[in-house]
């Protein structure tokens, strides 16, 4: 209110000082066009509204969504062919990106039937999906693993979705996904809030984020640059430039910034603005928008490999949380995986560990998950810790929450969880005081 900031929620009324409603506003509007002096002074690059980042590796940061980006973002269900027909089933929250310009924005440029769900509920999912006719589902994070994760059903093929897009979808359950419910076009997309780069697999390879095309590198220039994980920076040449990674290598996600590909940056934060552009990368005074994503492409496919704060380094190698985790959702107890680095007093780096959380009426089986990571992964990936938690921190759209869980580390003093020790002789043993102690005096050798 200081700040002259008005605040409404969906309802009919208000008993909250400082919130208005805004529902019975709406039902005494006038249902005649808006005067277009309203709109005289607004362009393209005319703020239109804040949406706050999700905030996985730090704090959220409120970015600057112009006109234009909405305008582009609405067309989003236009080019992986949603019709005016169709009937949109929407869950997510309407206060980030992907609810509110990729599913609410894009459903009004359709002109399409919305069903909209206060809140995500994977129980009452497909129920929904029958009683209101969806033929569309838009998916984030984790959302689809959730639904292969329910009990099988009689029914699970009986509905009318035909078409299923967003971003984050894995591999593995990709498959599972369409097995289980049948034939539905999955159309994984990739994007951030305030990126000025984006990418759409509307050939539905499974796996990928995205499709080259030589018309939207042309419309939207971008590179995939050699970064070094450790020094938390990109690799320069002698000259002072960036190196474009090979094809089938991973490299950072880099979009040159210009006229037609702006990049309009956090509100009121000039310093986290700065941070994520990157100056004199191919020739000296151009400017690109740093993703902080590590993405891989292959004949001609687009593949997301991490953030550059997820991956870590560990004994010269680098470790991809997202892979490592991909690997203990294979073992049969795990529901859940959150991989990050923690720092080791005296070791250069940070050393894997990672936050399960178990199916329900399942234990932790320590000889199996050893056996599993032994054999799949090199020694340097291998979590040598693990915590297992009753649920795992999301963010509002499903995003793993990791910094907190890195500054809490490894400690059983302040830790409660039940906590594991990648002993190299034993296995996966439980994490103890004296072994805690061992490693800060440096007498256990990890």
């Amino acid at each position: 209110m200081e700040q002259g900031i008005r605040v409404f929620v969906l309802s009919e009324k208000s008993d909250v000082e400082g919130i208005e409603s805004l529902s019975d506003k709406i039902q005494q509007a006038s249902d005649q066009p808006l005067s277009p002096q309203l709109r005289a002074n607004v362009n393209l690059k005319s703020p239109m509204l804040y949406i706050y980042t999700s905030g996985t590796t730090g704090l959220p940061k409120a970015a600057v969504i112009n006109h234009g980006k909405v305008w582009r973002a609405s067309f989003l269900q236009y080019m992986i062919g949603v019709q005016s027909s169709d009937v949109i089933y929407l869950y997510l929250p309407l206060y980030h990106t992907a609810g509110f310009l990729m599913g609410f924005s894009g459903a009004i440029e359709r002109g399409l039937t919305i069903v909209l769900r206060r809140k995500f509920s994977v129980s009452n999912f497909w129920a929904d999906c029958r009683k209101d006719n969806v033929t569309v589902i838009q998916y984030i994070g984790e959302i689809m693993r959730y639904l292969c994760n329910t009990p099988k059903r009689d029914n699970d093929k009986d509905h009318k979705v035909r078409l299923a897009f967003g971003n984050g979808i894995r591999g593995d359950t990709w498959n599972d996904f369409l097995d289980r419910f049948g034939n539905i076009r999955i159309c994984e997309c990739y994007g951030a809030t305030e990126s000025n780069i984006g990418f759409v697999n509307y050939v539905g390879k499974v796996g990928a984020i995205g499709k080259e095309h030589f018309l939207h590198k042309r419309s939207y220039p971008y590179a995939l640059i050699r970064y070094d994980t450790e020094k938390e920076e990109p690799v320069r040449d002698a000259r002072g430039f960036c190196i474009e990674v090979p094809e089938g290598e991973t490299g950072l996600l880099v979009s040159k910034i210009g006229e037609q590909t702006p990049f309009s940056g956090y509100a009121k934060n000039k310093q986290q603005t700065e941070k994520k552009k990157l100056k004199d990368v191919f020739v000296k005074g151009d400017l690109y928008f740093n993703s902080g994503d590590l993405l891989r492409i292959n004949e001609g496919f687009v593949y997301f490999q991490d953030r550059i704060g997820d991956t870590f380094r560990w004994k010269g190698e680098n470790v991809a949380t997202t892979e490592v985790a991909d690997h203990l959702l294979a073992v049969d107890f795990v529901e859940e995986a959150n991989v990050y680095g923690v720092k080791v007093p005296g070791h250069e780096g940070r050393i894997g560990m990672a936050a399960l959380k178990l199916k329900e009426n399942m234990d932790f089986e320590a000889k199996s998950i050893y056996d599993h990571v032994k054999y799949f992964l090199p020694s340097y990936a291998r979590p040598r810790f693990i915590r297992i938690q009753d649920s795992v921190a999301v963010t509002g759209t499903f995003k793993q929450l990791k910094v907190k869980l890195a500054e809490e580390g490894f400690n059983p003093n302040i830790i409660k969880d039940p906590l594991f020790f990648l002993d190299d002789s034993k296995g996966y043993i439980p994490m103890t005081k004296e072994i805690f102690d061992s490693i800060l005096e440096g007498t256990l050798k990890l």
